[in-house]
């Protein structure tokens, strides 16, 4: 019964990326169909890069594992990884809360799944990444991939790809927390 009071409370609720973290001014904005990242500064951008790539299959808020698809959201940068193959990787936390409760609604996900998402999400970790949503979306480099395909195509698996230069340029805007508007 509790859980089910605290399920209600968090639908009436805004997602908590809307308000935690109010104190940091610097966040991202990709707008998919135009393949920008944007660093913003409140309302201000401080640096543009384009020709990001995106999921092969484009973006959604309806995204589930293996869709290679890029969720639409508002998330945060959950965990940094200085030696991925892709260069650099930061991961993104994804599902969020919109993504479960509408996964819950649709029947993609069971009561248990939603609970373990809201208690990481609450609870400022990492949800985890093993769901039927899928996982492991991140904003990343090129490695050693091909430089080419990428600025010709959608190629990735739902993340957000950039050049190598690019992500180390941007790693020096962002840290975990920093918030992440996909749309």
């Amino acid at each position: 019964m509790r859980f089910r009071h605290i399920l209600l409370v968090s639908l009436l609720l805004p997602s908590p990326s809307t308000w935690a973290y109010k104190d940091d001014p610097i966040w991202l904005l990709v707008e998919t169909d135009r393949r920008l990242l944007k660093v913003m500064e409140g309302q201000n951008q401080k640096e543009v890069f384009t020709n990001v790539a995106i999921g092969r299959k484009g973006s959604g808020p309806d995204k589930v594992r293996d869709d290679n698809k890029t969720p639409l959201g508002e998330y945060r940068i959950g965990w940094v990884n200085e030696n991925s193959r892709f260069r650099r990787f930061f991961g993104l936390t994804y599902p969020n809360l919109d993504d479960a409760k509408r996964a819950y609604r649709n029947g993609l996900i069971g009561e248990h799944t939603l609970r373990s998402i809201m208690q990481a999400i609450l609870g400022d970790e990492v949800p985890p990444q093993n769901t039927p949503l899928g996982g492991q979306i991140g904003i990343h480099g090129l490695g050693s991939g091909s430089l080419e395909i990428h600025e010709e195509f959608n190629w990735t698996r739902g993340c957000i790809a950039m050049t190598n230069e690019q992500i180390d340029r941007l790693g020096h805007w962002i840290r975990k927390g920093t918030l992440v508007v996909i749309r």
